[in-house]
């Protein structure tokens, strides 16, 4: 009986240690946020013209049929954070995303991609602008390879949240970069 536990347990070790492995084989980066650094004035809302990242993303497992991104802070003053970029429905061919693609302006995105409202009421990427003299917040880029070419009865007017929902059962694997920022208390 001790075996079959000591099997077991081996067995259970081995499927979650190849399960942490296949997920941290994808990975997210970006030429303008570096992880854990502070996010850049050009990719801000209240202090720069808030340009979204470039970003490039590989390690996708197989059977990805699409790619969603999202971008949130967790430390919004809301209750349930905020957030800044949703974007779903990316074709399986595209690991890449150039600067500015957030703007639903400039059509930069992959042809059937859809940038879903933000919390700032508008479409695309809206950066970040916590309030003044609150700590630095912190800004989740999120990449993730999902099981279906299009997450169902979706458009670009669903709540992030919605999306965040259907993502969470239909996600094969994720990247994420993190990095931060703060606005200095206004002087009196």
């Amino acid at each position: 009986m001790r075996n079959v536990a000591l099997f077991g347990t081996a067995a259970l070790a081995l499927a979650l240690g190849a399960s942490a492995a296949h997920a941290q084989s994808m990975t997210l980066t970006s030429t303008e946020i570096s992880e854990g650094a502070t996010v850049p004035t050009e990719q801000v809302r209240c202090k720069g013209p808030s340009i979204s990242p470039s970003l490039k993303w590989s390690g996708a497992p197989s059977g990805t049929k699409s790619f969603a991104i999202t971008m949130y802070d967790p430390d919004a003053p809301t209750g349930s954070g905020f957030w800044h970029w949703v974007v779903f429905d990316i074709p399986p061919t595209v690991t890449s995303l150039p600067k500015n693609a957030g703007d639903v302006k400039k059509r930069l995105m992959p042809k059937g991609a859809i940038q879903a409202r933000n919390d700032d009421g508008g479409f695309g990427y809206t950066g970040p602008c916590p309030p003044p003299g609150d700590p630095p917040h912190h800004y989740t880029i999120t990449v993730f390879a999902v099981d279906l070419a299009k997450l169902p009865k979706l458009d670009r007017h669903a709540t992030p949240a919605y999306i965040g929902f259907n993502l969470h059962f239909h996600t094969l694997a994720k990247a994420t970069l993190m990095a931060t920022y703060g606005v200095p208390a206004e002087k009196k």
